[in-house]
């Protein structure tokens, strides 16, 4: 499956109403991608002589394109269209395996692995670096991510849960500092490490991306982290 991008050439008069008023005339390539952002391009270098990014609304009436967002309206009046045409088009990223599903490509882009012909998308951590290695139940590939330790999933979390990766290994593994509770691994908008006597006890820290590396003052684990080492409580001093 696949969006379509729309392509018009010929000589056109476009105009820029808005923010930014301009007029060219000339020969130019007319560009109109699935998300309704229009580019007009003439014969010099890789910057549009105009363009909306992510139009509201696009229409093709009587040889002119209409386009608006916000207060910018992009006119473009064709006088002699020289061809139109439509093709399909995806989003291009890094390859990353082969789709178990469908067997098209998977590539890596804009923080998802998806399938170039069936569409399937897995939604990668900022953090996280995909694999070259496969998971051994459904053939996608593994996605390695430090959670206190470093651990090799599924991309698919449906699959194999980093969720409950942690959970395995640092459910009950430290001492609530505020009360005698120990703390759980729970999911709350982030991974916390939050302590099991909630409500009467609010203690709970967010689990940082980095592998655990010995043990603060305060008594909570010391986190060794892309910005440098840290406890797990990060109003502690201790550290």
């Amino acid at each position: 499956m696949h969006d379509e991008v729309r392509v018009v050439a010929g000589d056109c008069t476009t105009t820029m109403d808005g923010r930014n008023e301009r007029e060219h005339r000339g020969d130019v390539v007319m560009v109109v991608k699935p998300d309704n952002t229009v580019l007009v391009h003439d014969a010099d270098g890789y910057q549009p002589v105009a363009w909306l990014t992510r139009a509201d609304s696009v229409q093709f009436v009587d040889g002119v394109l209409d386009a608006r967002e916000g207060d910018q309206h992009l006119r473009v009046e064709i006088h002699d269209e020289h061809g139109a045409a439509r093709h399909p088009v995806s989003r291009a990223g890094v390859p990353v395996g082969e789709c178990p599903t469908c067997d098209g490509s998977l590539v890596l882009a804009r923080g998802s692995v998806i399938c170039r012909e069936c569409d399937d998308e897995y939604s990668i951590p900022r953090d996280g670096a995909v694999l070259d290695d496969s998971c051994p139940v459904c053939g996608l590939p593994l996605l390695r991510v430090e959670r206190g330790a470093a651990f090799e999933v599924c991309i698919d979390r449906d699959c194999d849960s980093i969720d409950d990766r942690v959970t395995e290994r640092f459910d009950r593994e430290w001492d609530c500092p505020n009360c005698e509770g120990e703390l759980r691994i729970l999911r709350r908008g982030g991974l916390i490490a939050g302590c099991e006597r909630y409500p009467d006890c609010d203690t709970g820290f967010g689990v940082p991306t980095g592998v655990v590396d010995g043990t603060c003052g305060c008594g909570l684990p010391v986190f060794e982290t892309p910005s440098g080492r840290r406890c797990l409580d990060t109003g502690c001093e201790r550290t």
